[in-house]
């Protein structure tokens, strides 16, 4: 290379390191036909209740992030029983988040950095991430996830039931083009500002077919050509302004959609703004919002919670060992026992 052209390029990049393309990582982690039954299934009674064709709702409940996969596999297990429960009035899909988005700086998610210490160990993160999904799948239950890098659907997607693109990338062109090739119902949060427009126009994108680059099952570089994704949904997560989950704010979710020519049928998060980022509030807008779909509003059709084993939250320090077994390291979680009564008592109240 000459002299100049080292003064001009990879200026800032310290190194690379080469990861286990997607085929081969799926070849050492198969889906197995028990677990591709399950996800399908799963789709199509999402997509239905999304279409308004089931009038059951969707409940997306587990920790704000997976960081262990034995916590990850003991909540899955506890989940699964409470799902069967509760399963005439509520289709559970468990939040098995992996990509932590950070507003600055913190700890990126299981994927980005697997073992807590900033060593990044992104191809053991791939492998842990998508053993915890297989398990879970196995066990009979649906995942959801967000989806943050473009690249880590190669590698998960198709153990996936429902995704989300958050709220700091809902306006991103790349993660609307993305969204568009995906193969499940995808969810789109409001800006952290509040703004709903900002999510309407990304399902209005999504919709559409998209070329881009991206990754094939080898790992080269390609063109990606996309369908077009028509099950992207509103995911109302409260911004600046306050929450969003109120009669008032539906109301006009439902004309903004309306007016865009997307079906009037959303998710609210009773997490983040609209618990006014106090997990200890979520039970408020979980509560309000199944008194307002038993009083006739079905263009509800689903609730997110983050939860854990257990309440709270911790701070993730120099030594990961000493981490609170079952709590969270990133937002605050409601304890399992808190999530069992708000879905047993959300089943009642909806039969």
């Amino acid at each position: 290379m000459p002299e100049t052209e080292k003064l001009i390029q990879d200026i800032n990049i310290l190194g690379t390191t080469p990861l286990t393309a997607p085929r081969d990582l799926k070849a050492e982690l198969p889906t197995t036909a028990q677990a591709a039954q399950l996800v399908y299934d799963s789709r199509q009674a999402a997509s239905r209740i999304l279409q308004g064709d089931d009038d059951r709702m969707i409940a997306v409940v587990g920790p704000c992030s997976i960081h262990s996969e034995q916590i990850a596999l003991e909540y899955a297990e506890r989940l699964r029983a409470l799902a069967e429960r509760v399963q005439e009035r509520l289709l559970v899909v468990m939040r098995v988040y992996f990509e932590k988005p950070r507003t600055t700086v913190g700890w990126k998610g299981l994927i980005n950095d697997p073992h807590l210490n900033d060593t990044f160990d992104m191809a053991t993160g791939l492998r842990i991430g998508r053993r915890i999904l297989l398990k879970v799948a196995e066990m009979g239950l649906p995942a959801a996830s967000e989806v943050l890098e473009p690249i880590t659907p190669q590698y998960i997607a198709d153990l996936m039931t429902l995704a989300s693109i958050g709220a700091r990338t809902t306006e991103s062109p790349t993660h609307r083009q993305m969204a568009s090739g995906l193969s499940m119902p995808v969810g789109f949060k409001n800006s952290t500002e509040g703004s709903l427009e900002v999510a309407i126009n990304a399902m209005e994108a999504a919709r559409a077919p998209h070329r881009f680059l991206g990754i094939d099952a080898d790992g080269k570089t390609c063109i990606v050509e996309t369908r077009g994704n028509a099950l992207g949904h509103l995911i109302l997560r409260g911004g600046r302004s306050g929450p969003n989950y109120q009669e008032e704010h539906l109301a006009e979710a439902s004309r903004q959609l309306h007016e865009a020519g997307l079906p009037p049928r959303f998710v609210v998060d009773c997490s983040h703004a609209n618990s006014r980022k106090d997990y200890t509030r979520q039970h408020e807008v979980w509560n309000d919002v199944i008194r307002q779909r038993i009083a006739g509003n079905d263009t509800i059709v689903g609730l997110m919670l983050e939860s854990n084993l257990k309440a709270g939250r911790q701070t993730l320090t120099g030594d990961p060992s000493n981490l609170e077994y079952g709590v969270s390291i990133t937002d605050g979680c409601i304890s399992f026992e808190e999530t069992e009564r708000l879905l047993l008592s959300a089943c009642d109240a909806l039969s």
